[in-house]
């Protein structure tokens, strides 16, 4: 008696237009976010709520200079996206990275892995933590937005 041959989960079912529908989903709706806010300026007042922790205490939150940031980056100005919002343009960058990690794989038929570990989310809690800190004291003004 011969015992049934076990599916891989290393290649995905289906036509590869089917496999590249939600990164080209995601992809379409990031793109579309930054199209917006390139075409709507976050520097004129009216368009975009303003922060609710900035608005409530003075501070500024890690996403703080995010909307400046992503408009400056899709206008092609880095200098000014990173002086925005530094974090930001790394998490765009980042992103870019992973969609393109995850469509080659995808392309190819191999999953897409991230194994993150407790440590990875402490790291990344500190970063933002550290980086929120800096923006707010007095000698980090070269990080407010």
């Amino acid at each position: 008696m011969s015992t049934p041959s076990a599916v891989s989960s290393a290649v995905p079912a289906g036509p590869l237009w089917r496999r590249l529908a939600v990164p080209g989903g995601l992809l379409a709706a990031v793109a579309g976010a930054f199209a917006y806010v390139g075409a709507v300026d976050p520097n004129e007042p009216g368009h975009y709520p303003v922060c609710p922790l900035y608005r409530l205490t003075g501070l500024y939150c890690p996403g703080c200079g995010g909307l400046r940031s992503a408009h400056a980056f899709v206008h092609g100005d880095l200098l000014a996206a990173l002086r925005d919002n530094v974090l930001g343009v790394a998490a765009y960058l980042g992103f870019a990275v992973l969609w393109t990690v995850w469509v080659a794989r995808t392309v190819r038929g191999r999953p897409m892995r991230m194994d993150l570990r407790t440590a990875h989310l402490w790291a990344a809690g500190a970063l933002l933590l550290v980086f929120t800190t800096v923006r707010n004291l007095p000698s980090g003004g070269w990080l407010h937005p």
